[in-house]
């Protein structure tokens, strides 16, 4: 029991750093596809991603041609002091939007 106790809890924080890396990595998907999307229209993409961002997160928008990339790079808070730091991102590419100013970083 004395040593089976240690390495649960071991694997109890691995597993809980997992699920939020997972929950952040969404989030990070979401606020690319959001930055992308109002960056093909003409918005500034980098402001529209960094409202839907977690926090601590990077919004880079670049812009080649007739396509938006939107990234969005944001560490994962892990639950143990042993456990190493994650960081976890999502990308989003979206066609910029006929009719529509030129595409905003």
């Amino acid at each position: 029991m004395a040593a089976g106790l240690p390495a649960l809890m071991l694997l109890l924080f691995a597993g809980l750093t997992a699920v939020d890396a997972v929950t952040t990595r969404a989030g990070c998907l979401d606020a690319a596809r959001e930055a992308a999307l109002a960056a093909a229209r003409g918005e500034p993409g980098s402001t529209a991603g960094s409202r839907y961002a977690p926090a601590g997160a990077d919004v880079s928008v670049t812009v080649a041609g007739d396509r938006v990339t939107a990234t969005v790079r944001a560490p994962v808070r892990s639950f143990g002091a042993r456990l190493p730091r994650l960081s976890v991102s999502g990308t989003a590419v979206a066609a910029v939007e006929p009719g529509f100013p030129g595409p905003l970083p």
